[in-house]
């Protein structure tokens, strides 16, 4: 049996599972030996692009958002769905890079998505490099929006167009993106993510198809196969994920970055405390992000407003929008996170 067997296998036999059935066999049991107090968790929070009243952006802004999450502790993520990246322009893309590294300084990292959909070609090789080659040009880590094009194909198709795309490069992440956040995304079968893991080059995964039983999965898989590969989860509504070995890289760490950190702190020194807080922001989560989930761009946008830290609730114009009464509960979250006036 060779070891790509014999670790799809472990993964079988650990969730009580076949490769392709998530969950079903799973007990509260099983969920539970996978738990890990007090580990060190790595937070990425993919920063809100603000506007101004105007619609113009709001640079200022979006620089001391980045400032402050990482004065927080917390990594920063741009160019990515939480920032509008399906909308930009490629000289927006740039713009936002190069903002982003002059609020940060020299030497401090940040996570950069490449999206290659608006783009015409059947070089996805090509059209992937170029995208890297601009935010490594800025010290950026990549992370890699999946396209279409590859939508169904086989695992040794994605893993080999996918180890051309990084060869050379020292460390970019890659996405497992549910359908329901966008078109493009694809949620991939075990040998696929082995596969992948298998790269060098590629030191971690977004994982966010909301599914819990899934992330484990994944990390019963990472920890026989590759245990320094990072599974960052995109579980909004599953934040809790952190407790059983992902680290995160989230929208909804962008409401309030100091917060989430705070949490982190709380779940490493083993203080109960950590609980009140956890269930404060999954409310937040399940809040914001409920359907249609893209429009959670706006509650963000709301929310950021209310506390003062952005100039409007505008967001890009072609994203979808809240109702007008979006303010009441988003203001209801922040009192819950003491972040407005309890009055």
């Amino acid at each position: 049996m060779g070891r790509e067997t014999e670790d799809l296998q472990a993964v079988k036999q650990a969730s009580r599972n076949e490769p392709g059935q998530t969950g079903l066999g799973m007990t509260v049991e099983d969920l539970l030996i996978h738990q890990q107090p007090r580990r060190n968790v790595q937070g990425i929070a993919a920063a809100l692009l603000p506007y101004e009243r105007d619609g113009r952006i709001a640079v200022d802004a979006f620089a001391e958002r980045l400032a402050s999450t990482h004065r927080a502790g917390l990594m920063n993520a741009v160019n990515m769905d939480t920032g509008y990246v399906n909308y930009l322009s490629d000289a927006e893309k740039l713009d936002v890079l190069a903002w982003t590294r002059q609020a940060l300084g020299d030497g401090v990292p940040f996570v950069a998505g490449a999206y290659i959909e608006n783009h015409s070609g059947d070089d996805i090789v090509a059209l992937y490099r170029r995208e890297i080659d601009a935010i490594v040009r800025f010290d950026g880590i990549p992370i890699l929006f999946q396209t279409a094009h590859l939508r169904g194909e086989s695992p040794e198709k994605i893993a080999q167009i996918y180890r051309d795309v990084v060869r050379g490069y020292s460390h970019v992440l890659v996405f497992e993106l549910g359908s329901m956040f966008a078109s493009n995304g694809e949620i991939y079968g075990l040998e696929t993510i082995r596969r992948l893991m298998d790269i060098p080059e590629l030191r971690g995964m977004k994982h966010s198809s909301l599914n819990r039983l899934a992330e484990i999965e994944r990390l019963i898989l990472r920890d026989r196969h590759r245990p320094d590969f990072r599974i960052y989860t995109g579980n909004d509504l599953g934040i809790n994920m952190i407790e059983y070995g992902s680290d995160y890289l989230l929208g909804l760490a962008a409401f309030c970055p100091e917060k989430f950190a705070e949490r982190d702190r709380l779940w490493k020194a083993g203080d109960p405390e950590y609980y009140a807080l956890s269930d404060v922001l999954q409310h937040l989560g399940n809040v914001a992000f409920r359907a249609p989930v893209p429009a959670y761009k706006h509650s963000a946008a709301v929310f950021l407003n209310l506390i003062g830290r952005i100039p409007s609730d505008r967001t890009h114009p072609s994203n979808p929008q809240r109702p007008a009464w979006e303010s009441e509960i988003m203001t209801d979250c922040a009192r819950r996170l003491c972040l407005v006036d309890l009055h």
